[in-house]
């Protein structure tokens, strides 16, 4: 189980928002790169970002950001938010972005997701499933779809996805602690899933607790503001989780 450091960008500034909330951000970084060179001093393979710009209005503001982590960073880098047709997605590979986070499109319009896997293939198509009450939300979560995830991501999953990030959204950044009981759900539904947890990561406990619940069968778990405030410390996280991985 890999631990995916999430870095939030926002006029290419990293940031958090409150529960999706655009009005209640805090600002981390103005120098997003730096945080990712950190990120991979301390061992993380792949990071995660979110670009919030694109994701409330569909228009990428992060380039110069996108472009300065890059070129100062090794690992492996998954970008979601206002990917919404395969020319937005040939963008980001040009960036260097490895996995591409499809949300709100996959709900509006599948064929796009189907386009993405015939021209990358399914290990870099991720589908990113945003859910709060049990049912879908979309456009930075500003909306609700209606749609139950179980059924969305049976529709996703007949169509060749593999990957998912499934985040529960009254979880993140409430530091609280993950719903562990809707991993093994999802899990017990599609048991060759690669599926990320996100969403209330807060500690190494929870980590350790997603690990073992699930049987090391969690692709990842994705964590942010519990590392920017110190209560995660992530060279740690990933030692031990190593460790839990080399005993079984």
């Amino acid at each position: 189980m890999l631990v995916l450091p999430a870095i939030d960008l926002l006029d290419n500034e990293a940031v958090r928002l409150l529960q999706g909330d655009y009005s209640k951000k805090t600002v981390y970084s103005s120098e997003p790169e730096k945080m990712i060179q950190v990120f991979e001093e301390q061992g993380a393979t792949l990071i995660h970002i979110v670009d919030l710009n694109a994701a409330k209005t569909g228009k990428s503001e992060n380039e110069k950001a996108i472009r300065k982590i890059k070129a100062n960073c090794s690992v492996e880098l998954e970008l979601g938010g206002g990917i919404r047709s395969l020319e937005n997605m040939k963008f980001y590979d040009g960036l260097g972005v490895s996995r591409f986070i499809l949300g709100t499109v996959a709900v509006e319009d599948p064929s796009v997701v189907e386009l993405g896997l015939k021209t990358y293939g399914p290990n870099r198509i991720v589908i990113g499933v945003d859910a709060k009450d049990g049912l879908v939300r979309t456009k930075g979560w500003e909306t609700n779809s209606g749609i139950k995830y179980t059924d969305f991501l049976k529709k996703m999953y007949v169509m060749g996805i593999r990957h998912v990030i499934f985040t529960d959204i009254s979880k993140d950044g409430m530091m609280a602690g993950p719903n562990t009981a809707v991993y093994l759900e999802l899990l017990s539904q599609f048991p060759d899933l690669q599926l990320v947890a996100s969403g209330g990561v807060s500690s190494i406990d929870d980590l350790v607790n997603l690990y073992e619940v699930s049987q090391g069968k969690l692709f990842g778990a994705i964590t942010g503001k519990a590392i920017y405030e110190g209560k995660l410390d992530l060279k740690e996280s990933i030692r031990i989780l190593s460790k839990k991985r080399n005993e079984n």
